[in-house]
Protein backbone atom coordinates (compact mmCIF):
# COMPACT_ATOMS: atom_id res chain seq x y z
CA UNK A 1 0.00 0.00 0.00
CA UNK A 2 3.18 2.64 1.04
CA UNK A 3 4.29 1.66 -2.07
CA UNK A 4 1.74 2.39 -4.14
CA UNK A 5 1.31 5.71 -2.57
CA UNK A 6 4.88 6.62 -3.42
CA UNK A 7 4.39 5.35 -6.91
CA UNK A 8 1.63 7.99 -7.00
CA UNK A 9 3.34 10.61 -5.62
CA UNK A 10 6.12 10.11 -8.09
CA UNK A 11 3.49 10.43 -11.12
CA UNK A 12 1.92 13.30 -9.62
CA UNK A 13 5.50 14.98 -9.36
CA UNK A 14 6.46 13.96 -12.88
CA UNK A 15 3.23 15.79 -14.10
CA UNK A 16 3.86 18.38 -12.34
CA UNK A 17 7.15 18.83 -13.49
CA UNK A 18 6.42 18.40 -17.03
CA UNK A 19 3.71 20.91 -16.81
CA UNK A 20 5.49 23.52 -15.52
CA UNK A 21 8.14 22.55 -18.20
CA UNK A 22 5.89 22.86 -20.79
CA UNK A 23 4.44 26.45 -19.46
CA UNK A 24 7.95 27.50 -18.91
CA UNK A 25 8.80 26.87 -22.81
CA UNK A 26 5.33 28.51 -23.69
CA UNK A 27 6.53 31.47 -22.28
CA UNK A 28 10.18 31.48 -23.09
CA UNK A 29 11.84 34.13 -25.41
CA UNK A 30 14.33 31.71 -26.03
CA UNK A 31 14.30 30.12 -29.65
CA UNK A 32 15.85 26.93 -28.68
CA UNK A 33 12.88 26.33 -26.93
CA UNK A 34 10.16 26.97 -29.61
CA UNK A 35 8.44 24.58 -31.64
CA UNK A 36 8.96 24.81 -35.11
CA UNK A 37 5.41 26.65 -35.82
CA UNK A 38 6.59 29.34 -33.11
CA UNK A 39 9.96 29.35 -34.95
CA UNK A 40 8.24 30.19 -38.06
CA UNK A 41 5.89 32.36 -36.67
CA UNK A 42 8.19 34.82 -34.80
CA UNK A 43 10.52 34.85 -37.99
CA UNK A 44 7.34 36.08 -40.15
CA UNK A 45 6.76 38.50 -37.40
CA UNK A 46 10.46 39.49 -37.42
CA UNK A 47 10.51 39.61 -41.26
CA UNK A 48 7.13 41.40 -41.81
CA UNK A 49 8.47 44.34 -39.75
CA UNK A 50 11.66 44.85 -42.23
CA UNK A 51 9.76 44.03 -45.18
CA UNK A 52 5.48 45.28 -44.76
CA UNK A 53 5.18 44.05 -48.48
CA UNK A 54 5.49 40.51 -47.00
CA UNK A 55 1.98 39.32 -47.00
CA UNK A 56 1.77 40.42 -50.62
CA UNK A 57 4.57 38.35 -51.77
CA UNK A 58 3.29 35.60 -50.00
CA UNK A 59 -0.46 35.38 -51.57
CA UNK A 60 1.00 36.48 -54.74
CA UNK A 61 3.54 33.47 -54.82
CA UNK A 62 0.82 31.25 -53.80
CA UNK A 63 -2.06 32.34 -56.30
CA UNK A 64 0.62 31.65 -59.04
CA UNK A 65 0.91 28.33 -58.08
CA UNK A 66 -2.76 27.40 -57.59
CA UNK A 67 -3.83 29.30 -61.41
CA UNK A 68 -1.15 27.03 -63.01
CA UNK A 69 -2.91 24.06 -61.37
CA UNK A 70 -6.35 25.44 -62.31
CA UNK A 71 -5.22 26.12 -65.84
CA UNK A 72 -4.01 22.48 -65.64
CA UNK A 73 -6.99 20.91 -64.29
CA UNK A 74 -9.62 22.82 -67.56
CA UNK A 75 -7.31 20.68 -70.25
CA UNK A 76 -6.00 17.25 -68.24
CA UNK A 77 -7.75 14.77 -66.53
CA UNK A 78 -8.38 14.00 -63.69
CA UNK A 79 -9.20 17.40 -63.25
CA UNK A 80 -9.04 17.09 -59.17
CA UNK A 81 -5.79 16.26 -58.99
CA UNK A 82 -4.29 18.84 -60.40
CA UNK A 83 -6.15 21.45 -58.48
CA UNK A 84 -4.51 19.62 -55.62
CA UNK A 85 -1.36 20.00 -57.45
CA UNK A 86 -1.69 23.46 -57.43
CA UNK A 87 -2.54 24.50 -53.87
CA UNK A 88 0.40 22.30 -53.29
CA UNK A 89 2.77 24.40 -55.71
CA UNK A 90 1.02 27.68 -54.15
CA UNK A 91 2.61 26.40 -50.86
CA UNK A 92 5.82 25.44 -52.45
CA UNK A 93 6.46 28.87 -54.47
CA UNK A 94 5.29 30.65 -51.00
CA UNK A 95 7.31 29.46 -48.81
CA UNK A 96 10.34 29.62 -51.41
CA UNK A 97 9.68 33.43 -51.66
CA UNK A 98 9.01 33.16 -47.64
CA UNK A 99 13.05 31.95 -47.73
CA UNK A 100 14.24 34.13 -50.03
CA UNK A 101 12.55 37.70 -48.43
CA UNK A 102 13.46 36.22 -44.51
CA UNK A 103 17.14 36.12 -45.20
CA UNK A 104 16.81 39.63 -46.47
CA UNK A 105 15.06 41.02 -43.41
CA UNK A 106 17.57 39.11 -41.59
CA UNK A 107 20.52 40.22 -42.62
CA UNK A 108 19.05 44.22 -42.66
CA UNK A 109 18.16 43.79 -39.30
CA UNK A 110 21.55 43.04 -37.94
CA UNK A 111 23.64 44.92 -40.44
CA UNK A 112 25.94 47.16 -39.16
CA UNK A 113 26.32 46.07 -35.58
CA UNK A 114 29.10 44.60 -34.14
CA UNK A 115 29.53 40.53 -34.52
CA UNK A 116 26.91 40.93 -37.57
CA UNK A 117 28.94 38.54 -39.81
CA UNK A 118 28.29 35.82 -36.83
CA UNK A 119 24.72 35.70 -39.18
CA UNK A 120 26.14 35.09 -42.34
CA UNK A 121 28.90 32.69 -40.98
CA UNK A 122 25.96 30.40 -39.63
CA UNK A 123 24.34 30.00 -43.27
CA UNK A 124 27.44 27.68 -43.78
CA UNK A 125 27.48 23.93 -43.92
CA UNK A 126 28.21 22.75 -40.06
CA UNK A 127 29.08 19.13 -41.78
CA UNK A 128 31.98 21.30 -43.89
CA UNK A 129 32.46 24.46 -42.24
CA UNK A 130 33.69 25.03 -38.69
CA UNK A 131 33.00 28.61 -37.82
CA UNK A 132 34.33 30.59 -34.59
CA UNK A 133 32.95 33.95 -33.92
CA UNK A 134 34.98 37.04 -32.68
CA UNK A 135 37.88 35.34 -32.11
CA UNK A 136 39.41 38.72 -31.47
CA UNK A 137 38.20 42.40 -31.01
CA UNK A 138 39.65 45.31 -29.84
CA UNK A 139 38.79 48.90 -27.65
CA UNK A 140 36.31 49.86 -30.61
CA UNK A 141 34.78 46.63 -31.00
CA UNK A 142 36.24 45.79 -34.72
CA UNK A 143 36.61 42.30 -34.72
CA UNK A 144 38.13 39.10 -36.55
CA UNK A 145 36.03 36.26 -37.17
CA UNK A 146 36.95 32.68 -38.36
CA UNK A 147 35.92 30.11 -41.17
CA UNK A 148 37.99 26.75 -41.60
CA UNK A 149 36.62 24.49 -44.34
CA UNK A 150 36.84 23.66 -47.91
CA UNK A 151 37.97 26.74 -49.22
CA UNK A 152 40.35 26.56 -46.56
CA UNK A 153 41.29 28.57 -43.21
CA UNK A 154 39.33 32.03 -43.69
CA UNK A 155 39.86 35.31 -41.61
CA UNK A 156 36.93 38.03 -41.70
CA UNK A 157 37.17 41.57 -40.47
CA UNK A 158 34.41 43.81 -39.65
CA UNK A 159 34.93 47.03 -38.66
CA UNK A 160 36.57 50.35 -39.60
CA UNK A 161 39.17 48.99 -42.31
CA UNK A 162 42.31 51.53 -40.49
CA UNK A 163 41.65 50.38 -37.31
CA UNK A 164 40.84 46.09 -38.12
CA UNK A 165 43.87 46.36 -40.25
CA UNK A 166 46.10 45.70 -37.03
CA UNK A 167 44.20 43.12 -35.44
CA UNK A 168 43.80 41.32 -38.52
CA UNK A 169 47.29 41.20 -39.27
CA UNK A 170 47.93 39.96 -35.97
CA UNK A 171 45.50 37.35 -36.24
CA UNK A 172 46.78 36.25 -39.51
CA UNK A 173 50.44 36.03 -38.07
CA UNK A 174 49.40 34.11 -35.17
CA UNK A 175 47.57 31.76 -37.41
CA UNK A 176 50.30 30.85 -39.76
CA UNK A 177 52.32 30.23 -37.00
CA UNK A 178 50.47 27.38 -36.02
CA UNK A 179 48.87 26.17 -39.36
CA UNK A 180 52.56 24.90 -40.93
CA UNK A 181 51.88 26.23 -44.52
CA UNK A 182 48.48 26.07 -44.83
CA UNK A 183 47.53 29.83 -46.39
CA UNK A 184 45.44 32.22 -44.12
CA UNK A 185 42.66 33.85 -46.83
CA UNK A 186 41.36 37.38 -45.37
CA UNK A 187 38.38 39.05 -45.98
CA UNK A 188 37.33 42.24 -45.11
CA UNK A 189 33.42 42.34 -44.67
CA UNK A 190 31.29 46.05 -45.13
CA UNK A 191 29.72 48.17 -48.31
CA UNK A 192 33.15 49.89 -49.07
CA UNK A 193 34.89 49.20 -52.28
CA UNK A 194 37.19 45.83 -51.80
CA UNK A 195 34.55 44.76 -49.29
CA UNK A 196 31.77 41.93 -49.43
CA UNK A 197 28.67 43.00 -47.96
CA UNK A 198 27.19 41.24 -45.05
CA UNK A 199 24.01 39.54 -47.40
CA UNK A 200 27.22 38.12 -49.65
CA UNK A 201 29.63 36.91 -47.16
CA UNK A 202 28.68 33.20 -47.02
CA UNK A 203 27.97 33.01 -50.43
CA UNK A 204 31.17 34.17 -51.38
CA UNK A 205 32.98 32.30 -48.79
CA UNK A 206 31.19 28.88 -50.58
CA UNK A 207 32.88 30.01 -54.12
CA UNK A 208 36.10 30.14 -52.56
CA UNK A 209 38.89 27.32 -54.44
CA UNK A 210 38.80 23.96 -52.97
CA UNK A 211 41.60 24.16 -51.18
CA UNK A 212 41.19 20.96 -48.45
CA UNK A 213 39.42 17.86 -47.67
CA UNK A 214 37.78 16.78 -44.78
CA UNK A 215 40.97 15.47 -43.25
CA UNK A 216 43.36 18.27 -43.55
CA UNK A 217 40.60 20.29 -42.01
CA UNK A 218 40.18 18.17 -39.31
CA UNK A 219 44.26 18.37 -38.71
CA UNK A 220 44.14 22.37 -39.21
CA UNK A 221 41.34 22.26 -36.71
CA UNK A 222 43.37 20.07 -33.76
CA UNK A 223 46.31 22.66 -34.62
CA UNK A 224 44.42 25.99 -33.63
CA UNK A 225 43.19 24.72 -30.46
CA UNK A 226 46.86 25.98 -29.38
CA UNK A 227 46.11 29.33 -30.50
CA UNK A 228 42.52 29.41 -28.85
CA UNK A 229 43.59 28.10 -25.78
CA UNK A 230 46.23 30.83 -24.89
CA UNK A 231 43.94 34.01 -26.38
CA UNK A 232 43.38 36.32 -23.66
CA UNK A 233 39.44 36.50 -22.60
CA UNK A 234 38.24 39.64 -22.91
CA UNK A 235 34.36 40.97 -23.51
CA UNK A 236 34.51 40.31 -27.16
CA UNK A 237 31.65 41.35 -29.19
CA UNK A 238 29.44 38.49 -30.10
CA UNK A 239 26.53 38.59 -33.14
CA UNK A 240 23.03 39.35 -32.74
CA UNK A 241 21.47 36.68 -29.84
CA UNK A 242 18.00 34.76 -30.75
CA UNK A 243 18.28 34.24 -34.01
CA UNK A 244 17.70 30.60 -34.10
CA UNK A 245 14.65 30.79 -35.37
CA UNK A 246 15.39 32.83 -38.44
CA UNK A 247 19.15 31.10 -39.35
CA UNK A 248 17.01 27.76 -39.44
CA UNK A 249 14.50 29.44 -41.86
CA UNK A 250 17.05 30.82 -43.78
CA UNK A 251 18.18 27.48 -44.37
CA UNK A 252 14.91 25.72 -45.70
CA UNK A 253 14.06 24.28 -42.49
Amino acid sequence: MARSEKAKELEAKQKAQAKAEKERRKNSDDPKDWGQVRQLVETYKMAKEFDPALPWYLIGAGLIGVLLGGIAAIFLEPFWMWLVLGVLLGITFAMLVFLRRVKRSVYRKFEGQAGSAEIALGMLDKKKWITSPAIAANKSFDVVHRALGPGGLILISEGEPTRVKQLLATEVKRHEQVAYGVKVTTIAMGDKEGQVPLDKLADHIKKLPKTMDAAKVAEVKQRLVAIDAMRARMPIPKGPINTRGARQAMRGR
